[in-house]
């Protein structure tokens, strides 16, 4: 049973930034690769970004690139987000998410690649 479970979400006033964590477990970490999602209210869940099973490549969404980074440590199975100069249209719930595919090195966008869901981390930020 595959586990991921979001940390780090919070309050930050526009301009700050935040760390958000995925910690995974229930199999080898290390093989899949791992992608960020969010939704605000109102609208569907969107890609943010995607990291290929051996942390050597990644892919942004446009309206995140070069704010934000996403990086993993397949030593500690855990997958983070580190998200700077937030805006308040950066409002939403982020989920981790997890491939099936093995050591795929595509980048993975839709919603539909990944089988496996964290439960989300809510980050709201001020203007």
């Amino acid at each position: 049973q595959v586990q991921l479970v979001e940390s780090g979400g919070g309050l930050v006033q526009a301009g700050g930034s935040l760390r958000l964590s995925c910690a995974a477990s229930g199999r080898t970490f290390s093989s899949y690769a791992m992608g960020w999602f969010r939704q605000a209210p109102g609208k569907e869940r969107e890609f943010v970004a995607t990291i290929v099973w051996s942390g050597g490549n990644a892919y942004y969404a446009d309206s995140v690139h070069g704010r934000f980074t996403i990086s993993r440590d397949n030593a500690k199975n855990t997958v983070y987000l580190q998200m700077n100069s937030l805006k308040p249209e950066d409002t939403a719930v982020y989920y981790c998410a997890s491939t099936q595919a093995y050591m795929v090195t595509a980048y993975l966008t839709k919603s539909g690649s990944y089988a496996y869901w964290g439960q989300g981390t809510q980050v709201t930020v001020s203007s």
